[in-house]
Protein backbone atom coordinates (compact mmCIF):
# COMPACT_ATOMS: atom_id res chain seq x y z
CA UNK A 1 0.00 0.00 0.00
CA UNK A 2 1.50 3.33 -1.03
CA UNK A 3 1.34 6.38 1.22
CA UNK A 4 -1.48 8.06 -0.69
CA UNK A 5 -3.77 5.02 -0.32
CA UNK A 6 -2.85 4.65 3.34
CA UNK A 7 -3.73 8.32 3.99
CA UNK A 8 -7.11 7.88 2.33
CA UNK A 9 -7.86 4.75 4.34
CA UNK A 10 -6.80 6.53 7.54
CA UNK A 11 -9.50 9.17 6.92
CA UNK A 12 -12.17 6.48 6.76
CA UNK A 13 -10.67 4.59 9.70
CA UNK A 14 -10.83 7.67 11.94
CA UNK A 15 -14.37 8.53 10.83
CA UNK A 16 -15.67 5.03 11.56
CA UNK A 17 -14.56 5.25 15.21
CA UNK A 18 -16.70 7.22 17.65
CA UNK A 19 -14.23 7.36 20.55
CA UNK A 20 -16.95 6.99 23.16
CA UNK A 21 -15.78 7.15 26.76
CA UNK A 22 -16.46 3.89 28.58
CA UNK A 23 -19.11 3.89 31.31
CA UNK A 24 -20.55 1.08 33.37
CA UNK A 25 -23.58 -0.59 31.78
CA UNK A 26 -26.06 -3.39 32.39
CA UNK A 27 -24.77 -5.59 29.56
CA UNK A 28 -21.99 -5.93 27.01
CA UNK A 29 -23.23 -6.85 23.54
CA UNK A 30 -20.51 -8.17 21.24
CA UNK A 31 -21.33 -8.17 17.53
CA UNK A 32 -19.52 -11.17 16.13
CA UNK A 33 -17.55 -11.62 12.92
CA UNK A 34 -14.24 -13.15 11.80
CA UNK A 35 -12.33 -10.97 14.28
CA UNK A 36 -11.72 -12.84 17.52
CA UNK A 37 -9.98 -9.78 18.97
CA UNK A 38 -13.48 -8.32 19.33
CA UNK A 39 -14.39 -11.29 21.54
CA UNK A 40 -11.32 -10.63 23.67
CA UNK A 41 -12.23 -6.95 23.99
CA UNK A 42 -15.75 -7.79 25.16
CA UNK A 43 -14.53 -10.41 27.62
CA UNK A 44 -11.90 -8.08 29.04
CA UNK A 45 -14.53 -5.39 29.62
CA UNK A 46 -16.59 -7.81 31.68
CA UNK A 47 -13.56 -9.00 33.64
CA UNK A 48 -12.70 -5.37 34.36
CA UNK A 49 -16.16 -4.80 35.82
CA UNK A 50 -17.81 -2.61 33.19
CA UNK A 51 -20.95 -4.81 33.08
CA UNK A 52 -22.18 -8.06 34.66
CA UNK A 53 -23.53 -9.77 31.52
CA UNK A 54 -21.78 -10.66 28.25
CA UNK A 55 -23.81 -11.34 25.10
CA UNK A 56 -22.39 -12.67 21.84
CA UNK A 57 -24.52 -12.23 18.71
CA UNK A 58 -23.74 -13.72 15.29
CA UNK A 59 -24.45 -16.68 13.07
CA UNK A 60 -22.37 -17.28 9.95
CA UNK A 61 -21.81 -14.45 7.47
CA UNK A 62 -20.51 -14.44 3.92
CA UNK A 63 -16.89 -14.43 5.11
CA UNK A 64 -17.09 -16.71 8.13
CA UNK A 65 -18.95 -19.39 6.16
CA UNK A 66 -15.65 -19.89 4.34
CA UNK A 67 -13.69 -20.01 7.60
CA UNK A 68 -15.73 -21.86 10.22
CA UNK A 69 -18.39 -24.55 10.48
CA UNK A 70 -20.01 -23.16 13.65
CA UNK A 71 -21.71 -19.84 14.37
CA UNK A 72 -19.53 -16.84 15.11
CA UNK A 73 -21.16 -16.37 18.53
CA UNK A 74 -20.16 -19.87 19.61
CA UNK A 75 -16.55 -19.25 18.60
CA UNK A 76 -16.57 -15.90 20.43
CA UNK A 77 -18.05 -17.47 23.55
CA UNK A 78 -15.21 -20.00 23.59
CA UNK A 79 -12.76 -17.12 23.75
CA UNK A 80 -14.54 -15.68 26.79
CA UNK A 81 -14.66 -19.06 28.51
CA UNK A 82 -10.93 -19.53 27.88
CA UNK A 83 -10.32 -16.19 29.61
CA UNK A 84 -12.01 -17.45 32.78
CA UNK A 85 -15.54 -16.07 32.42
CA UNK A 86 -18.22 -18.42 33.74
CA UNK A 87 -20.87 -19.73 31.38
CA UNK A 88 -23.55 -18.30 33.68
CA UNK A 89 -22.46 -14.77 32.70
CA UNK A 90 -22.66 -15.40 28.94
CA UNK A 91 -25.61 -15.43 26.55
CA UNK A 92 -25.29 -16.59 22.92
CA UNK A 93 -27.46 -15.52 19.99
CA UNK A 94 -26.31 -17.55 16.99
CA UNK A 95 -28.82 -16.94 14.17
CA UNK A 96 -28.27 -13.33 13.08
CA UNK A 97 -26.52 -12.61 9.79
CA UNK A 98 -26.35 -8.79 9.79
CA UNK A 99 -26.10 -5.91 12.24
CA UNK A 100 -29.82 -5.20 12.37
CA UNK A 101 -30.51 -8.85 13.19
CA UNK A 102 -27.75 -8.79 15.82
CA UNK A 103 -29.72 -6.17 17.73
CA UNK A 104 -33.24 -7.43 16.99
CA UNK A 105 -32.50 -11.08 17.77
CA UNK A 106 -30.62 -10.14 20.95
CA UNK A 107 -33.60 -8.06 22.03
CA UNK A 108 -35.84 -11.09 21.52
CA UNK A 109 -33.45 -13.42 23.37
CA UNK A 110 -33.27 -11.11 26.38
CA UNK A 111 -37.07 -10.80 26.47
CA UNK A 112 -37.36 -14.59 26.47
CA UNK A 113 -34.90 -14.72 29.38
CA UNK A 114 -36.80 -12.04 31.30
CA UNK A 115 -33.79 -9.71 31.19
CA UNK A 116 -34.26 -6.00 30.45
CA UNK A 117 -30.94 -4.11 30.46
CA UNK A 118 -31.27 -0.36 30.39
CA UNK A 119 -27.80 0.29 29.01
CA UNK A 120 -25.32 -1.48 26.75
CA UNK A 121 -21.68 -1.40 25.80
CA UNK A 122 -21.60 -2.41 22.15
CA UNK A 123 -18.36 -4.07 21.01
CA UNK A 124 -17.45 -4.24 17.33
CA UNK A 125 -14.52 -4.03 14.92
CA UNK A 126 -12.86 -0.58 14.83
CA UNK A 127 -14.18 0.27 11.36
CA UNK A 128 -17.74 -0.76 12.22
CA UNK A 129 -18.26 1.32 15.37
CA UNK A 130 -20.28 4.08 13.71
CA UNK A 131 -22.50 1.82 11.62
CA UNK A 132 -23.19 -0.46 14.60
CA UNK A 133 -24.14 2.54 16.75
CA UNK A 134 -26.42 3.95 14.04
CA UNK A 135 -28.10 0.56 13.62
CA UNK A 136 -28.61 0.02 17.35
CA UNK A 137 -30.14 3.49 17.71
CA UNK A 138 -32.61 2.65 14.95
CA UNK A 139 -33.57 -0.83 16.11
CA UNK A 140 -33.60 -0.25 19.89
CA UNK A 141 -33.74 3.52 20.42
CA UNK A 142 -35.04 3.45 23.98
CA UNK A 143 -31.84 1.88 25.33
CA UNK A 144 -28.65 3.72 26.23
CA UNK A 145 -25.62 2.57 24.24
CA UNK A 146 -21.95 3.37 23.85
CA UNK A 147 -19.63 1.67 21.38
CA UNK A 148 -16.06 0.45 21.66
CA UNK A 149 -13.65 -1.81 19.77
CA UNK A 150 -10.16 -3.31 20.11
CA UNK A 151 -7.66 -0.52 20.68
CA UNK A 152 -5.38 -0.88 17.65
CA UNK A 153 -4.04 1.44 14.97
CA UNK A 154 -4.87 1.09 11.29
CA UNK A 155 -1.39 -0.26 10.54
CA UNK A 156 -1.63 -2.81 13.35
CA UNK A 157 -5.03 -3.93 12.12
CA UNK A 158 -3.95 -4.31 8.51
CA UNK A 159 -0.86 -6.25 9.54
CA UNK A 160 -2.91 -8.60 11.70
CA UNK A 161 -5.17 -9.57 8.80
CA UNK A 162 -2.48 -10.03 6.18
CA UNK A 163 -3.20 -13.68 5.33
CA UNK A 164 -4.51 -16.00 2.62
CA UNK A 165 -8.13 -15.74 3.75
CA UNK A 166 -8.35 -11.96 4.13
CA UNK A 167 -5.80 -9.77 2.38
CA UNK A 168 -5.03 -6.12 3.09
CA UNK A 169 -6.89 -5.26 -0.12
CA UNK A 170 -9.92 -7.17 1.20
CA UNK A 171 -9.87 -5.34 4.54
CA UNK A 172 -9.58 -1.93 2.88
CA UNK A 173 -12.46 -2.83 0.55
CA UNK A 174 -14.59 -3.73 3.59
CA UNK A 175 -13.73 -0.41 5.25
CA UNK A 176 -14.74 1.38 2.03
CA UNK A 177 -17.94 -0.63 1.78
CA UNK A 178 -18.90 0.17 5.34
CA UNK A 179 -18.62 3.89 4.64
CA UNK A 180 -21.05 3.47 1.75
CA UNK A 181 -23.44 1.52 3.96
CA UNK A 182 -23.54 4.29 6.56
CA UNK A 183 -25.08 6.55 3.93
CA UNK A 184 -27.11 4.02 1.97
CA UNK A 185 -28.61 2.15 4.93
CA UNK A 186 -29.85 5.37 6.54
CA UNK A 187 -31.74 6.10 3.32
CA UNK A 188 -33.22 2.61 3.41
CA UNK A 189 -34.36 3.04 7.02
CA UNK A 190 -31.97 0.48 8.51
CA UNK A 191 -30.12 2.95 10.75
CA UNK A 192 -30.21 6.54 11.95
CA UNK A 193 -28.41 9.05 9.71
CA UNK A 194 -24.78 9.95 10.33
CA UNK A 195 -23.17 13.05 8.86
CA UNK A 196 -20.31 12.22 6.48
CA UNK A 197 -17.84 15.11 6.06
CA UNK A 198 -17.07 15.96 2.41
CA UNK A 199 -13.39 15.06 2.79
CA UNK A 200 -14.31 11.59 4.09
CA UNK A 201 -16.71 10.96 1.22
CA UNK A 202 -14.07 12.20 -1.23
CA UNK A 203 -11.57 9.72 0.20
CA UNK A 204 -14.15 6.97 -0.18
CA UNK A 205 -14.75 7.86 -3.83
CA UNK A 206 -11.04 7.92 -4.59
CA UNK A 207 -10.52 4.50 -3.02
CA UNK A 208 -13.42 3.12 -5.07
CA UNK A 209 -11.79 4.51 -8.21
CA UNK A 210 -8.53 2.83 -7.20
CA UNK A 211 -10.26 -0.57 -7.16
CA UNK A 212 -11.20 -1.03 -3.50
CA UNK A 213 -14.77 -1.82 -4.48
CA UNK A 214 -15.39 -5.50 -3.82
CA UNK A 215 -17.52 -4.87 -0.70
CA UNK A 216 -19.77 -2.17 -2.16
CA UNK A 217 -23.52 -2.42 -2.32
CA UNK A 218 -25.03 -1.67 -5.70
CA UNK A 219 -25.74 0.87 -6.87
CA UNK A 220 -23.11 3.24 -5.55
CA UNK A 221 -24.89 6.32 -4.12
CA UNK A 222 -24.55 9.57 -6.00
CA UNK A 223 -22.28 12.30 -4.71
CA UNK A 224 -23.67 14.24 -1.71
CA UNK A 225 -24.82 17.78 -2.50
CA UNK A 226 -22.26 20.55 -2.15
CA UNK A 227 -22.26 22.35 1.18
Amino acid sequence: MDQRVRDLVEKLWRYHQLNHELAKADAILVLCSHDLAVAERGARLLLDGWAPLLIFSGGLGSLTRRMWDRPEAERFAEVALSMGIGADRILVESRSTNTGENVAFTRRLLAEQGIDPGSFILVQKPYMERRSYATFRKVWPEKQVIVTSPRVSLDEYLEKYRNDTLSVHDVVSIIVGDLQRIRLYARRGFQVPQEIPPEVWSAHRELVALGYDSHLCQPEPEEPPAE
